[in-house]
C-alpha cells in the first residue's frame, strides 16, 4: 500500500542516539534471555538431583551411607546441607572422643551446632541459587526507561524536523515511528525479565521451604540415632 513505513529502513537512517538505545536494549534482552535458560536448566537439575537425594534419604539406608550418596550428588541442595550437618557431627564425634559423650553434648546443646551447620548449607545453596537473578530485576526495571528515552529523543528529531520547514505527516512520520519502536523494543526486553523474575523468586521460596523442611528431618534422624546409642 502506497505510504507504507519501512520500519527497518527507518531503524538504520535513525540518528546514532536512537541507534545506541536499540542496541543497549538488544543487548539487555539477549543477556536476560541467557540468565533465563541457564535458570531454568539449573532449577531443572537441581529439582532432579534433590528427588534422586531425598529416594535415598527416606530409604532405611545408614548416615553413612547417606553422607556417601550426598558426596556423589553434588548438585543436590539437601545432599549440600546434609553434608554440611554430618561432618560437623564427625567433628564433634572427634572432639569428645565418644558417641555417648557426642550424645549427651548435642542434647545438653539442644542439637544448636548441628543447626548452624545445617544453616551454613543453606547459605552456600542460597548464593548459587540467587546468582544472577537479581540482574533480571535490574533489566526489567531499566529497560523501560532507557526505551521511552530513545522515544523521547526520536520525537524531538520529529518535531524538530516539522520547526525546520518540513509541514506534512511525512516528515515527521519517521522519527515517530522510530521513536515508537524504541518504546517497544524497551518493553519487549523488560516483560520476560520481570516474568521470570517472580517466576524464579517463587520457585527459590519453595526451595527454600523444602530445605527447611529437610533440616528438620536431618535434625529429627540424628536424634533417632543418638537415642539408639543412649540405650546401648
Amino acid at each position: 500500500m502506497h505510504g507504507n513505513l519501512n520500519i527497518w529502513e527507518i531503524l538504520w537512517q535513525s540518528g546514532p542516539v536512537v541507534k545506541a538505545v536499540l542496541l543497549i536494549l538488544i543487548v539487555c534482552s539477549v543477556a536476560s534471555w541467557a540468565i533465563i535458560i541457564q535458570k531454568m536448566k539449573e532449577f531443572k537439575i537441581i529439582d532432579e538431583a534433590n528427588q534422586h537425594f531425598l529416594g535415598a534419604f527416606k530409604s532405611n539406608a545408614s548416615m553413612g551411607e547417606l553422607f556417601q550418596a550426598a558426596v556423589g550428588n553434588q548438585e543436590s541442595t539437601m545432599g549440600i546441607m546434609y553434608r554440611k550437618g554430618y561432618e560437623e557431627i564427625n567433628r564433634l564425634n572427634e572432639k569428645l572422643g565418644d558417641k555417648k559423650h557426642l550424645a549427651e553434648y548435642l542434647k545438653n546443646q539442644n542439637f544448636v551446632p548441628v543447626e548452624r551447620a545445617l544453616k551454613q548449607g543453606v547459605s552456600q545453596v542460597q548464593e548459587v541459587l540467587d546468582l544472577r537473578i537479581a540482574t533480571l530485576a535490574t533489566i526489567g526495571s531499566v529497560a523501560p526507561f532507557i526505551g521511552l528515552f530513545g522515544t523521547v529523543w526520536g520525537i524531538i528529531d520529529a518535531f524538530s524536523g516539522l520547526a525546520s520547514g518540513g509541514g506534512s505527516i511525512e516528515a515527521v512520520a519517521p522519527g515517530i515511528a522510530e521513536a515508537l519502536v524504541a518504546t517497544a523494543v524497551g518493553l519487549a526486553a523488560a516483560i520476560p525479565a520481570v516474568w521470570f523474575y517472580n517466576n524464579f523468586n517463587t520457585r527459590l521460596q519453595r526451595m527454600q521451604n523444602q530445605m527447611d523442611g529437610f533440616g528438620q528431618d536431618f535434625l529429627n534422624l540424628v536424634e533417632r540415632s543418638l537415642i539408639v546409642l543412649r540405650k546401648d
